[in-house]
């Protein structure tokens, strides 16, 4: 049995955003599609959720396809995220309500089985990023003036 692992996290998401609730969800894939994300050839950037009909679709996000496969399929084709419903109800209300984005953070398996962890987060202001890049600053000086 594989142990549990992270294979692709999406790091703009941290940097960019503010989470304000994670959940882990299923994700609804073929068999070489799998075995691309198992070998580490997935990526993240740009790909977003959309909520259409009452389900959840994971867009953009990139699975390479195996060269012995010969189906026609796209490599950034949207994909179905396996959910219960109250998760889908919880997540969709707050997205209409407050005006937030569900995102994907990361790829992982879970009890040998490819999960997906989903955020509900919101876009933070530059003068946040500034304002935490400044601290950084003055908690570096502070160090390197401590050691002379």
């Amino acid at each position: 049995m594989e142990k549990d692992r992270i294979i692709i996290a999406n790091k703009k998401v941290l940097r960019n955003f503010e989470i304000i609730d994670k959940i882990e969800a299923g994700i609804a894939l073929k068999g070489y599609e799998v075995k691309s994300i198992r070998n580490g050839r997935v990526s993240l950037d740009g790909s977003f959720i959309k909520e259409q009909n009452g389900e959840f679709f994971v867009s953009k996000m990139f699975i390479a396809q195996n060269p012995s496969t010969h189906g026609a399929d796209s490599e950034k084709k949207k994909r179905k995220l396996l959910m219960h419903k109250i998760e889908i109800i919880r997540f969709s209300t707050k997205v209409k309500e407050k005006g937030l984005t569900i995102l994907p953070l990361d790829v992982h398996t879970s009890n040998n089985k490819i999960k997906i962890t989903i955020v509900l987060a919101r876009h933070k202001r530059l003068y946040g990023n500034k304002r935490k890049i400044e601290e950084k600053r003055l908690k570096e000086e502070t160090k390197n003036i401590r050691r002379k």
